[in-house]
């Protein structure tokens, strides 16, 4: 049996909102596994968060580049907001974005090519900031997308300078169709992403793992309920279509116009310009998702130092 600590029990209501005493019987139930506490949570109808949160925990900047049909996202990690606000580390994500580009994501690539300007590589450059201004930093992903025709557009979100901020998509829309048509609808796009926070661009390329366990929840929630399981099955078709209108792309309400789904919106563009448009991709970063940040109690560590004097 798995021990169950007070931070335990702390991170999952912080994940869920659910109750203390309910996060700690969670835990227990599931000794201790964090995952399937938020499922047990959820089954209960206890958790208020309807899936697991991506707090930004790491601080840095991400950046964007593009150019015509192609583009590229990186995430450059530091200790502290104090760096993005440097301009010698602004300048190093701004250049390993344009290096991101070129290399087409391949952060190993990326680490290994010559930082303009200097006679380091890109990795090297990256050491030396980290003894310039003395805080450790890290080249945490990168990612690119491209069409054969079209365009891909960038969104900066709470931009610090041009294509560097702490949320970055990129939206890859093709088409022979007028390019400024398409990058202007491409800018808005990459807005609603980075609002909605899709998963996935369509229903075909949805996780069947992640799938699976979202209807295991609605199907136990159900019958717990008291519902026969013939009439839980027909519920459950309608509730996985309300999760793909939550998670999917071209399934999401506009954000310009919630009476149109994304999928309608490029439809239309293809008929203004009299040519097919294709939603091909899209890039989201966003700042140290995913990252826990080591979090200290600063009365427990004054209390600590006191009782060891």
């Amino acid at each position: 049996m798995a021990a169950i600590t007070a931070q335990l029990v702390k991170d999952l209501r912080e994940k869920t909102g659910a109750g203390m005493m309910d996060c700690k019987n969670a835990l227990n139930a599931t000794d201790g596994d964090m995952e399937a506490a938020i499922d047990w949570l959820r089954k209960k109808g206890l958790s208020q968060a309807a899936k697991k949160s991506s707090r930004v925990a790491a601080e840095g900047l991400v950046g964007v580049a593009t150019a015509g049909n192609a583009g590229a996202v990186i995430e450059i990690n530091a200790e502290t907001d104090f760096v993005a606000r440097n301009v010698l580390f602004q300048d190093f994500v701004d250049s390993a974005a344009k290096i991101a580009l070129e290399v087409k994501g391949d952060v190993e690539a990326l680490k290994g090519k010559p930082h303009p300007g200097e006679s380091r590589t890109v990795s090297e450059q990256l050491t030396h900031l980290i003894a310039t201004i003395g805080e450790n930093m890290a080249i945490r992903r990168a990612a690119a997308v491209a069409v054969s025709d079209g365009v891909v557009s960038s969104y900066i979100h709470t931009a610090i300078r041009p294509g560097l901020g702490k949320i970055g998509v990129l939206v890859a829309l093709e088409s022979t169709g007028d390019k400024a048509k398409l990058a202007e609808l491409g800018k808005q796009l990459a807005m609603h992403v980075a609002a909605a926070k899709p998963e996935a661009l369509d229903i075909a390329s949805v996780d069947p793992a992640v799938l699976e366990r979202e209807k295991a929840i609605y199907r136990d929630q159900a019958l717990q309920s008291g519902k026969p399981a013939d009439i839980v099955e027909k519920m459950l078709v309608g509730r996985v279509r309300t999760y793909y209108e939550e998670v999917v792309l071209l399934e999401q309400a506009y954000i310009l116009d919630d009476k149109m789904k994304i999928g309608a919106v490029v439809e239309k563009l293809a008929k203004d310009i009299g040519a097919p448009v294709k939603l091909a991709g899209f890039l989201r970063f966003g700042l140290g998702e995913g990252i826990q940040k080591n979090e200290s109690d600063f009365a427990a560590e004054v209390a600590a130092m006191s009782a060891s004097k």
